[in-house]
């Protein structure tokens, strides 16, 4: 019987020639994450049960990114907690401020994660991974803990959903863009529990920036997972860097999908979501006059070079609004030498934009860009719901990174070809 590729990697993965959605496995994992917020707790409940030891010191993966570098006492006292236990256990993928990045930007980069891999992360964008033709998903802090000593996830089968894109994108739209029109239309609870598989030329032709951004947003829709078949950009970028062995799964022809949505790229242009939902996605031609108070460009959905390439586009011999805050947080340490080396870090300073050290800063209201009572904010982030990027009276609009900086430079919400 024809089977997703979702269902092929659990299958694999629990000791089976196939599943069917609805099923309860046991699963092995290929890695565990945990980041400062998430790994704490599930550190305690670690050791709650006893375990001698952790089940392979090379497959758990911690990385303090969330409020480092530390903005005050309790998150220090949060950082430590992942060294220790890391020490304690000989474990190879800590990643220490001024080694780090952001999780979701860190690991397929530092090649911990690869085709046909699972994986699970306490934090909800572990999807993230999919991107590579992995089954990647967000667990609590509990589930992280019984993983870490015992190499092994309970998980429901999803349904799968597949959504097939078909013709050319418009000049800067980009996957960002395709999520949010998605999100858009089928809401936030259109996907609940299911695996998103993007598929279609246009997904065929987007680089794997824009396909992390895709899977990255799947949970926005209340996915268990977003995921992309592997191809020849995806062996392009795991040759040589994935440390582990992987490999390249394909949904069967007549394989069994809840829903099947069609779309055709030609006819999306960048897109703006407005408070306080992802699903509330607009063209940014419809947007109107909103006025911001601060862009920012960055975050595991858009901190990766390509992202940062697009803005610098945009802003290269133009000025911030003047009432306007620019902050861009480069996805990892080497994300940021790479674009120090192009010389787009000194496009955005000269623009008048402060660039910041690799972390999730201002995206979940932690530090680096908090909002006032009343400020709006259009970012490259993945959430604006009431108050996640500071006072709950305040606004967060999403976008990709074209739109940002066009906004950043009109002080007000705007399209790159106002600018460019």
């Amino acid at each position: 019987m024809p089977m997703t590729i979702t269902e092929k990697i659990l299958a694999a993965h629990s000791g089976r020639e196939r599943v069917t959605p609805g099923e309860l496995i046991n699963a092995r994992v290929d890695l565990a994450l945990g980041n400062d917020i998430t790994a704490p707790v599930a550190i305690r409940e670690f050791e709650k049960i006893g375990a001698p030891g952790v089940f392979d010191r090379e497959r758990i993966a911690l990385v303090p990114d969330h409020f480092v570098p530390n903005k005050d006492i309790k998150s220090a006292e949060q950082a430590r907690v992942l060294k220790t236990f890391s020490a304690k256990h000989g474990l190879t993928n800590y990643f220490e401020v001024g080694r780090m990045g952001i999780e979701h930007c860190l690991l397929p980069e530092q090649g911990l994660v690869g085709p046909g891999h699972l994986v699970i992360g306490a934090d909800s964008h572990t999807c993230t991974y999919g991107a590579l033709g992995a089954f990647s998903t967000g667990v609590g802090s509990t589930d992280l803990a019984a993983a870490m000593a015992t190499g092994e996830v309970w998980l429901k089968v999803p349904e799968s959903i597949r959504f097939v894109f078909d013709g050319e994108l418009k000049p800067w739209v980009g996957g960002k863009d395709l999520i949010l029109h998605t999100i858009g239309d089928i809401g936030v609870d259109g996907a609940l529990y299911q695996a998103m598989e993007f598929t279609g030329p246009a997904i065929e032709s987007l680089s794997m920036d824009g396909r992390f951004t895709m899977c990255n947003m799947a949970v926005e829709a209340g996915a268990k997972s977003g995921i992309i078949a592997p191809d020849e950009i995806t062996r392009a970028y795991v040759e040589g860097r994935c440390r582990r062995p992987y490999q390249f799964y394909y949904s069967d022809p007549g394989a069994k999908y809840a829903k099947v949505y069609h779309y055709d790229v030609s006819l999306i242009e960048p897109q703006v979501c407005f408070p306080h939902l992802p699903e509330n996605s607009r063209p940014v031609s419809e947007a109107g006059n909103v006025e911001i108070d601060q862009s920012v460009i960055g975050s595991c959905t858009n901190g990766r070079i390509d992202d940062l390439r697009e803005a610098a586009k945009v802003l290269k011999g133009r000025k911030v609004h003047h009432k306007v805050r620019l902050i861009i947080f480069p996805g990892t340490q080497g994300i940021y030498l790479q674009a120090l080396r192009e010389g787009l870090i000194e496009t955005f300073i000269v623009a008048g934009g402060a660039v910041s050290t690799p972390t999730c800063g201002p995206c979940l209201g932690g530090h680096m860009g908090i909002l006032a009572e009343g400020e709006r904010a259009i970012a490259t982030t993945n959430r604006n719901f009431v108050g996640r990027m500071g006072h709950p009276e305040s606004e967060v609009y999403l976008s990709g990174p074209a739109v940002a900086a066009a906004s950043a430079v009109m002080g007000r919400i705007a399209g790159p070809w106002e600018v460019v």
